[in-house]
């Protein structure tokens, strides 16, 4: 939504925004003071220098239909707010005022005040629904609402061409889609250039080019960006559609609700008359039988619809634990597309797309230094920029390597200490020349067995997950399988030279 300029000082002390083409009027004296009594709230909140640095430069706009509309002077102060700020500004404004539903930070930038005081806004738009307790917990409002926020593209705002929209649903069908998560915003590389490939066919095909897509990987790989950016695009370039996007374990709780409220016909109807429905991280309704039977039935009744099915996991359906046959052969029917660990080309790739954004100048040593040692995944990789930037812009410090190492020095360390249980089975099957496929079979053959139980030993020992959590990971064994071998291996290493050689070796390498 384009701004023009206007040059008039609000009460606050800052310039209020125009609409492109046309002034706007300034903000109400309503809602100014509510501005303020919001701004004296977050002061006391987030303390007075987190307030200067983050909350006082942003400004008030105006409010108008249920949108309070405010501007900060840069990309990254928009960011930042956004990211961190923003829930804290929805809660207090909708307690003032209960008639404001969105809030809507915009990029803007006071030039040259003295000629047209021109003010503009970049072609980014944050907005993000208010909800409406009381609105809520009403049960016809439920109903009506959740049509609403089906057959609309919830809040369209244009922007240089392009509409920003924020997924707006007042009884929380849907969840509210991160205006970060786009197609633009994906940097593709080599892991995961099969998943955006499907994930942009899917988003872009006017019929249903295969049901379900699954996509599947680990924590922080772009499972959810994905699938919010299939969720964009068919909102903004297919707006009759109705997209319903949520967390398995929300569809869980919604359910639940169902039952208890006996209103099981209602719940029917919201899931099942939608024409996409994205359900992510499904691994959660593992051992879930009521609601893994209505998931089952309302996955049914929408494919013979010919509606389209997304749905995303930590691993492939094949090895989804505690899941119906006849649903895990369901998800597996349609195309299948993981997404493998970040290589280091394109974590480098993903900190120069996420450095430009926020227009930060990072040397490029910097950038190769992240790269090399945070390789978890890219949320922590996200989160060390963040902090960089951060730490940068409060402090007026130089981003140099020597300041990163600094600040980051807590981080840096768990990263090299961190094992992957995939790690230390592919090491460990290297070592006893088995295939990693042994790590997870039934074979109990003794060249087998004794290298699985030193894998689960040093799983045990070099990482933090616990002992059910490493069973899965070896073909879905008990706990107490697990117990046995680190038993059994702590008595081996202290009585057989040989494999105590073995086992130091290892671990040199997978802590090296």
């Amino acid at each position: 939504m384009q701004h023009a300029a206007r040059g008039t000082q609000s009460a606050l002390g800052q310039t209020s925004g125009g609409m492109s083409g046309e002034q706007q009027a300034a903000p109400d004296d309503h809602a100014v003071a509510t501005w303020q009594v919001i701004r004296e709230k977050l002061r006391a909140e987030f303390g007075a220098t987190a307030y200067r640095y983050w909350l006082e430069p942003v400004a008030l706009i105006g409010v108008e239909a249920g949108v309070a509309r405010l501007g900060a002077p840069t990309r990254a102060m928009r960011d930042w707010v956004t990211q961190h700020y923003l829930d804290r500004i929805q809660a207090f404004w909708h307690a003032e005022d209960p008639n404001v539903h969105f809030i809507e930070i915009n990029i803007v930038s006071v030039a040259n005040a003295g000629a047209a005081g021109a003010r503009r806004t970049s072609d980014a738009t944050e907005t993000r629904p208010a909800q409406n307790a009381s609105y809520r917990d009403s049960q016809n409002s439920r109903t009506s609402s959740a049509a609403n926020t089906a057959q609309q593209p919830a809040h369209p705002q244009k922007s240089n061409g392009r509409t920003a929209i924020a997924s707006m649903s007042d009884d929380g069908i849907s969840a509210a889609l991160d205006p970060r998560y786009t197609f633009d915003n994906f940097v593709i590389g080599k892991p995961n250039e099969f998943a955006y490939a499907a994930a942009r066919r899917l988003a872009e095909a006017e019929s249903v080019p295969f049901n379900p897509l699954f996509l599947y990987g680990g924590v922080g790989l772009g499972k959810t960006h994905l699938m919010h950016a299939i969720a964009w695009h068919i909102r903004r370039t297919q707006p009759h559609r109705t997209v319903i996007y949520l967390s398995a374990e929300k569809f869980m709780y919604r359910f639940i609700r169902a039952l208890r409220d006996k209103n099981t016909v209602d719940f029917k109807d919201q899931f099942r008359s939608v024409d996409v429905l994205m359900v992510d991280d499904v691994q959660f309704i593992s051992g879930k039988d009521s609601t893994q039977e209505e998931f089952f039935h309302t996955f049914n009744a929408l494919v013979d619809q010919g509606r389209q099915i997304i749905v995303s996991a930590d691993k492939s359906p094949s090895d989804l634990e505690d899941i119906e046959e006849r649903l895990r052969s369901r998800l597996g029917s349609g195309l299948v597309a993981d997404i493998h660990a970040t290589t280091y080309e394109l974590r480098l790739g993903i900190l120069e797309s996420k450095a430009e954004r926020q227009a930060v100048e990072l040397p490029q040593r910097v950038m190769e230094f992240l790269a090399h040692k945070i390789t978890a995944n890219v949320r922590e990789l996200e989160g060390a920029l963040n902090r960089v930037i951060a730490h940068s812009q409060l402090v007026g410090r130089e981003i140099s390597l020597e300041m990163v190492q600094d600040i980051l020095h807590d981080v840096l360390r768990a990263s090299e200490r961190r094992v992957s249980i995939e790690e230390i089975q592919k090491r460990v099957a290297e070592q006893f020349n088995i295939k990693v496929s042994d790590m997870h079979s039934a074979r109990r053959a003794r060249a087998v067995a004794r290298p699985r139980q030193v894998a689960m030993y040093l799983s045990k020992q070099l990482t933090t997950h616990s002992l059910p959590e490493i069973g899965r990971k070896f073909g879905g064994r008990d706990h107490t399988t697990v117990m046995h071998a680190v038993r059994k291996i702590e008595e081996l290493h202290t009585t057989d030279p040989s494999l105590s050689e073995d086992i130091d070796l290892l671990r040199r390498m997978l802590e090296g």
